[in-house]
């Protein structure tokens, strides 16, 4: 990676920006104090809300930090589909005794708003998630001082990703957690995802960029991996998903490790796009019916996944995982990141070991 962004952080760990209320800023915080790269996850939030959060993190470190944001989406869902899904969601709605949300309330996530936030009070870091940004965009974010990321699931994607500007390529494996960052959503290559070494390896043949790797990363011997297999830093989201700092729903915590929760699989039921969650009640019933209709499903079902949630039932909520969610270690974000870097180091020895034909 460019030693102008490296030089941001001293451990190549990148705190995964998890939108929902996870990536608070006491997880960011702990996360770029202790030497990584702590992220807020603007989606879902106003440009104010986003704005609020940002200063309450700049009062509690001087590190740098990055901000993603959602990228507004096409309309393509079909109207009719929707209506049959929350048809179906009917059953779900007078068990929690709530009602659906208006599939109609919103699809750019305020997304001018908060770039205008972004651009009159600069961060270090943006990334982006669902596409890539036109290049005024990012020119303009260059002009402020902003390293630019954007998350890519092909080497194709990637190939946009240089075309628009973007100092680094997120590369999203098929085993991340939460939503897949596809550029477009094409329910045709649902079951089409490319794990995670190998497409840092086809990347880095596609692309002259740096790369950050995503996708089940749990362990610093992973990190290892992914740098050896050409990127120059790793994104982490799961395992910080049950520290302390972190603020995600306590049953959310609970079930990464619950034996309930057997595996992990993507699914459009809780949002209308494939994302990686813990299979529930809600994902098994919903799963195979679920649209191809985002941001409308996600509208849909945010009041059913908030009163599951008030209701203390897990199995009526998104609970995003990646494939290495059992591997999770309830640490403090900052001791987490310490960890990662000793596991990395004594990884780096081991391979070193080995290149020098030690073999042991």
């Amino acid at each position: 990676m460019s030693s102008a962004l490296t030089d941001l952080f001293p451990y190549p760990v990148v705190q995964a920006p998890m939108a929902g209320g996870v990536s608070v800023p006491a997880l960011a915080a702990a996360v770029s104090e202790a030497g990584g790269l702590g992220f807020l996850a603007a989606g879902y939030k106003t440009a104010d809300g986003m704005y609020q959060e940002i200063k309450q993190l700049r009062s509690l470190t001087a590190r740098p930090f990055g901000v993603n944001l959602f990228l507004p989406q096409p309309e393509t869902a079909d109207r009719a589909a929707v209506d049959v899904y929350a048809h179906q969601l009917a059953g779900e709605a007078a068990w929690y005794e709530t009602e659906p949300g208006d599939p109609d309330s919103g699809r750019d996530d305020g997304f001018e708003p908060k770039l205008a936030v972004l651009l009159d009070h600069p961060v270090p870091v943006v990334s982006f998630h669902f596409g890539v940004p036109a290049r005024e965009v990012v020119d303009a974010l260059h002009r402020a001082g902003t390293f630019v990321l954007v998350t890519a699931t092909t080497p194709d994607e990637a190939r946009a990703v240089e075309a628009a500007g973007a100092d680094a390529v997120v590369v999203q494996g098929v085993e991340a957690g939460g939503h897949q960052g596809t550029h477009r959503d094409n329910p045709e290559t649902d079951r089409a995802g490319i794990g995670l070494l190998a497409l840092v390896a086809q990347c880095r043949e596609a692309v002259a960029l740096p790369l950050v790797a995503a996708g089940g990363l749990m362990r610093g011997a992973q990190i290892a991996a992914v740098l050896a297999a050409g990127a120059s830093a790793a994104q982490l989201g799961t395992a910080f998903l049950a520290t302390p700092e972190s603020g995600a729903h306590d049953l959310h915590k609970r079930a990464l490790t619950n034996p309930l929760f057997v595996r992990t699989e993507l699914t459009r039921a809780f949002s209308g796009r494939p994302a990686r969650g813990l299979v529930n009640r809600f994902l098994r019933e919903h799963g195979p019916y679920a649209p191809a209709a985002y941001p409308e499903v996600h509208h849909l079902t945010a009041p059913l996944r908030r009163a599951a949630a008030k209701a203390g039932d897990a199995q009526g909520m998104a609970l995003w995982a990646g494939q290495g969610h059992r591997m999770v270690r309830e640490l403090p974000a900052g001791q987490l990141v310490e960890v990662l870097a000793a596991e990395l180091a004594a990884a780096g020895t081991a391979l070193s070991r080995f290149a020098g034909g030690t073999g042991r």
